[in-house]
C-alpha cells in the first residue's frame, strides 16, 4: 500500500494506457480491478500463430459483435465502442501469452499494441479509462517432425 491506501497498480489503473507486465501478478490485477470496479478482459493468445488468430482471441475475450471485421481498424473501433459502452469504472485488456517473437506475429504484435495505445488515448479524450497489458511469450516452440500442430481453439 502507498499513500491514500492505493497500491501502485491501482494508481496505474486510474490512468489509461499500457501497464508493464514485468513482475505483475495476475491475482493482484484481478484484485485491483475488482476493488476499482473495472472490467478485466483476458485474451488468451497462447495458441495464436497469426494476426487473425490474435484478433479472434481478443474478439472472444471482449465479446465483440459477430460483424467484427477482423482487421486493425475494426479492432480499434470495437475497443473504442467497448470503452464507451462499458458501465464500469474502466476496461482492462490483458493479452495473455502473445507470442510476439514468432516471425509471423512480430510486426502484427507491435501494430496491435499501437491500436491499444490509440484506444487508450481515445478513452482519455472521452473521460474513460482503458488500460492494457501485453504479456509477451516469445516464440512458439518449433514443431516436432511428424507431429501435427494442435489447431487454434482446441484444448
Amino acid at each position: 500500500m502507498t499513500r491514500n491506501g492505493q497500491t501502485t497498480l491501482q494508481r496505474q489503473l486510474r490512468r489509461s494506457g499500457a501497464i508493464e507486465h514485468a513482475d505483475l501478478d495476475k491475482q493482484d490485477m484481478v484484485n485491483a480491478t475488482h476493488e476499482l470496479g473495472m472490467s478485466l478482459m483476458v485474451a488468451d493468445c497462447d495458441r495464436a500463430r497469426s494476426r487473425s488468430a490474435v484478433l479472434r482471441a481478443i474478439a472472444k475475450a471482449v465479446d465483440f459483435p459477430e460483424f467484427f471485421g477482423g482487421n486493425l481498424d475494426a479492432l480499434y473501433d470495437c475497443l473504442c465502442d467497448t470503452v464507451l459502452d462499458n458501465k464500469t469504472a474502466g476496461v482492462v485488456l490483458w493479452l495473455y501469452r502473445l507470442h510476439s517473437g514468432d516471425p509471423a506475429l512480430e510486426d502484427d504484435a507491435a501494430s496491435i499494441e499501437e491500436v491499444c495505445a490509440d484506444a487508450a488515448r481515445f478513452a482519455t479524450e472521452n473521460g474513460k479509462i482503458f488500460c492494457y497489458v501485453v504479456e509477451h511469450a516469445g516464440k512458439h516452440p518449433d514443431p516436432e517432425p511428424g507431429v501435427a500442430a494442435q489447431p487454434y481453439g482446441e484444448v
